[in-house]
């Protein structure tokens, strides 16, 4: 019992330690705002995009898939890929 304690432990402290869990969402974009570089999705919920990503090729009423993870009660895009 006492040899799996250490490595139990270790275990939790490497997943707590990593702090962010990337999720995924999908949706028809309602609108974007490239000053902000921020896209909103038709459920209201509003993504802060990478500031490599090309928003010029992304319209409104377009359906797309985007990685994000929670920061600071943002969510971070990480990628966003047409569907």
């Amino acid at each position: 019992m006492k040899g799996m304690i250490l490595p139990s432990l270790t275990a939790v402290a490497l997943i707590a330690a990593t702090g962010a869990y990337a999720a995924q969402a999908t949706g028809s974009i309602k609108s974007m705002d490239s000053k902000a570089h921020t896209l909103t999705l038709d459920n209201g919920t509003v993504y802060q995009l990478p500031s490599k990503q090309d928003m010029s090729k992304m319209k409104a009423g377009e359906k797309v898939k985007i990685t994000y993870q929670s920061k600071g009660g943002k969510h971070m895009a990480t990628s966003v890929a047409a569907q």
